[in-house]
């Protein structure tokens, strides 16, 4: 558990990403892949279905025994929760109520935001756009691990540590790397969240508060479903920065595993991935993927060539355009 990662250094390319280009030579082949663009109609109700069961799950845990909150806790509302924030995933592309009603989109997102505990959807938006636009952009796209990451969690020890805190990097990062000015729409999230929070601890006491905050904690951290974030970038195979997942999990997922495709179109709402695959198989089939998040998991950890190094960066040219 001691071995020291070899890498030193992001892997530095000089080339604009690959989503771009790909994107118009498939639109140019398969212009029809266009009809898949635009909200998808039934996101909002299966939001409200998810908000509902987590509503229901504060109020069934305030009178259990501790130790069946956390049996809960990690069984069962971790992955609601981890579930939640990737609808706020597909919220942040206007998918709920498309691109014309953008501030419904935003504050649909806050709703979706309650059950996870900590406010965080309003940022999430802002930084997810620049790493669309920017992917790998040094000092602008934030999925990308800081430099003492890279450093520090250099043995299999380290990385295992890394990973179960990985909540806590995905929300220290942007602070380190490109801290924004504050919106209105963040002061409301926050504000929003946090009377949310007093009041669920008002009414049904400490345990729903605990089962809501650690759910999202550890389904972030060391869970089946967090592989998708070691999966979707970091460069297992060097000269490929973007890999999709085709396993169950995507069902609980928005098909956030369909990563190649989501970043060639993000226009088009997760349930229509799978069809873009379909209709233009030759450009995916061959790219490197992924069939288990939890493999992914255990060879990040044990492979002695990875760690929050093995990302692909560049340096940005002409005028940078931020949310």
């Amino acid at each position: 558990m001691g071995n020291r990662v070899a890498r030193e250094d992001y892997e530095w390319v000089y080339t604009d990403q690959p989503h771009a280009d790909r994107r118009k030579e498939i639109l140019a082949k398969y212009p029809e892949i266009k009809s898949l663009m635009g909200p998808d109609t039934r996101l909002k109700w299966v939001v409200c279905m998810m908000v509902a069961i987590q509503f229901l799950a504060f109020y069934m845990v305030k009178d259990l025994d501790w130790k069946w909150v956390l049996f809960w806790t990690y069984g069962f509302g971790s992955c609601i929760n981890h579930s939640m924030t990737l609808a706020i995933h597909e919220i942040s592309h206007n998918a709920a109520f498309g691109n014309n009603k953008a501030l419904w989109n935003r504050y649909f997102a806050m709703f979706a935001n309650l059950p996870i505990g900590l406010p965080y959807s309003a940022s999430f938006k802002r930084y997810h756009l620049d790493h669309h636009r920017y992917l790998g952009g040094d000092g602008i796209d934030v999925d990308i691990p800081t430099e003492f990451e890279g450093w520090f969690f250099c043995t299999r020890l380290r990385k295992f540590v890394w990973i179960i805190l990985q909540p806590l990097f995905y929300a220290v990062r942007p602070l380190c790397i490109n801290p924004k000015p504050i919106t209105r729409l963040e002061v409301t999230n926050v504000a929003v969240q946090l009377a949310f929070d007093a009041l669920l601890c008002w009414l049904w006491g400490a345990k729903p508060v605990v089962y809501m905050l650690a759910g999202s904690m550890l389904g972030m951290g060391l869970h089946p479903i967090s592989g998708h974030f070691i999966a979707e970038h970091y460069m297992f195979l060097k000269g490929h920065e973007t890999y999709s997942y085709y396993g169950s999990l995507n069902l609980l997922t928005f098909n956030v595993g369909y990563h190649n495709e989501h970043h060639d179109f993000p226009s088009i709402p997760g349930c229509r991935l799978p069809m873009v695959k379909k209709i233009a198989a030759e450009y995916y089939d061959d790219l490197p993927q992924y069939s288990s998040w939890v493999k992914v998991l255990y060879d990040f950890i044990m492979d002695d060539a990875l760690s929050p190094y093995s990302r692909v960066k560049r340096k940005l040219k002409g005028d940078v355009k931020q949310e």
